[in-house]
């Protein structure tokens, strides 16, 4: 890896699900002693919770897992498409918003979908968790810790193409 690598993370409103994704890419990268190859960050579809932090339920989950949710929710803006050479959504309405939000085609080869990446394959996608109770919020951190190694596995074999 010779060049930063530069991940966002989407869902969305951007405080739960991505912002997870956020977090455990950091710990999973910090922990190989990569922090200074990649740079992590999420945002949402909609701005509607722009400012604000993870949601309580979600941060709490995390932190029992020994992951700190400390991002601030923010939209997915155009600049986002330049800078960043991934572009991760969690499900397929993610996916099919951020598509229609890019600016062109380079744009639309760097969105992928979270569970592609999942090792394991048990959902094709990785689930709202924000109207359900704590089960949904477990399964969401367990789906992401798996799609993010598998995600850092696909960066360090160089089996994914950047656009950059």
């Amino acid at each position: 890896m010779e060049d930063k690598i530069r991940i966002l993370f989407v869902c969305m409103g951007n405080i739960c699900r991505s912002p997870s994704a956020e977090a455990v890419m950091k710990k999973l990268v910090k922990d190989r002693g990569l922090e200074n190859r990649m740079e992590i960050d999420s945002a949402g579809t909609i701005g509607h919770h722009a400012g604000e932090m993870a949601d309580a339920r979600m941060r709490t989950h995390a932190e029992r897992r020994g992951i700190t949710l400390d991002s601030i929710s923010r939209p997915v803006v155009e600049e986002d498409f330049y800078r960043f050479d991934l572009i991760i959504g969690m499900d397929d309405y993610n996916i099919s918003e951020l598509k229609r939000k890019a600016p062109d085609w380079d744009s639309v080869r760097k969105i992928h979908k979270m569970t592609d990446f999942s090792i394991h394959k048990t959902y094709d996608h990785v689930p709202d968790p924000y109207y359900g109770g704590a089960a949904g919020f477990e399964l969401v951190l367990d789906l992401l810790e798996d799609a993010c190694r598998g995600l850092l596995a696909c960066i360090e074999e160089k089996s994914i193409t950047f656009i950059h």
